[in-house]
This record gives structure tokens, C-alpha cells and sequence, in this order.
């Protein structure tokens, strides 16, 4: 299971962070299509807030797990994230190993 949550404060997005993996073993093909889905989704909204939009973020990583938390904005990053929330959760909405939520 991947537990993805967003949070925030005044109604913007704030950061993410993402624990777990979609797989249930080895074997299963489908969750790790999934967890390929996820985390290439991660990357690139992180990799375009930092490099494209040039917004300072405090970024943890580690084995199963990523969290990125905005510390300076930039007109584009409500933007980014808020695609990166649409794009995860259609994502739950087909794949019962995601569980999205949502604080802000």
C-alpha cells in the first residue's frame, strides 16, 4: 500500500509526502506498474518545481518513502502541485493499493 498525503494551510498546497510501496510481492506486475506511475509522477513535479520553476523545497528520500515540503513559492508551484494531486488521485480512484489524503 502507498499512502500519499498532501497538506497544506489557507487552502494551498504546502508539500506531500509518500510512504510505502503498491507492490504486494515480487510478483505482482501490476503494483509495481503502479509504484513506477507514482514515483515517476513524484520526481517530475519535484524536478519541475526545483529546476524549471525555482522554488525552494526541504526534499527527504529514502527507500519507500519521499516527502517535499515548499519553503519559498513561486507563481507556478500551486500549479504543479495541484496537477500532481489530480494525477494521483485518479490514480487511487483506479487502484485500491493507493490511499490518498488530503489536509489542508
Amino acid at each position: 500500500m502507498t499512502k500519499v498525503d498532501f497538506f497544506g494551510s489557507e487552502n494551498l498546497l504546502r508539500g506531500f509526502s509518500i510512504t510505502g510501496h503498491c507492490t504486494a510481492d515480487s510478483r505482482d506486475e501490476q503494483g509495481r506498474l503502479v509504484c513506477a506511475a507514482v514515483s515517476s509522477a513524484v520526481y517530475m513535479a519535484a524536478n519541475t518545481l526545483l529546476e524549471v520553476e525555482g522554488a525552494v523545497c526541504d526534499i527527504a528520500e529514502a527507500d519507500g518513502q519521499f516527502s517535499l515540503k515548499v519553503k519559498k513559492e513561486t507563481p507556478g508551484t500551486q500549479t504543479v502541485l495541484r496537477g500532481l494531486l489530480i494525477h494521483l488521485q485518479q490514480l487511487s480512484e483506479q487502484y485500491s493499493s493507493i490511499e490518498l489524503n488530503l489536509e489542508v
